[in-house]
């Protein structure tokens, strides 16, 4: 079932993140930088600060034991690319087990649903490069490449290809 994340949801927001973001990018054994990084940015304080906003909005995939993924999506929030409205679908993540059943693709179009519903003409993402399940994922559903961009954790950055969507197609 997809719904709308509610203030009750935000620990288990927080530790899908925190799995997700590890198990994409830290392959070769977790360091005290890319620790650091999640575990200051995976909290549940930071996922209510999420939830009260109106210009955030998260859906969850959840499954009979709890949830299981999720999407969130931000307004204004300028793309580090020309030709890309304010609306970032700022993360999209789905537990390493639950990858490939399905929950990605309903979040992605349940999300896109409520893209649609705000008038703007496209939407954009982030990817990173490297992760080329997710790009080819994107790119199946519809998106496009527009750019590129990097992803800066204090000095050191990480090339990322910034993905639209054209919500005015039919």
């Amino acid at each position: 079932m997809i719904r709308p994340a509610d203030l009750m949801d935000a620990s288990s927001l927080a530790a899908i993140g925190l799995e997700v973001w590890l198990n994409t990018y830290v392959r070769n054994g977790v360091n005290a930088f890319f620790a650091g990084y999640a575990l200051e940015h995976f909290t549940a304080a930071r996922f209510e600060e999420v939830l009260a906003r109106t210009d955030q909005t998260v859906l969850v995939s959840q499954n009979s034991a709890g949830l299981d993924g999720f999407i969130h999506i931000a307004s204004g929030a300028p793309a580090p690319v020309p030709d890309c409205s304010d609306l970032e679908i700022a993360k999209l993540y789905v537990q390493p087990r639950h990858q490939g059943s399905g929950v990605g693709g309903r979040l992605l179009a349940a999300g896109l649903d409520v893209c649609a519903d705000t008038g703007r003409p496209d939407v954009w993402l982030a990817v990173n490069a490297e992760n080329q399940r997710a790009t080819e994922f994107y790119l199946r559903k519809g998106f496009a490449k527009a750019g590129e961009t990097r992803f800066q954790i204090d000095d050191q950055s990480y090339p990322n290809h910034v993905l639209r969507y054209d919500l005015t197609r039919a």
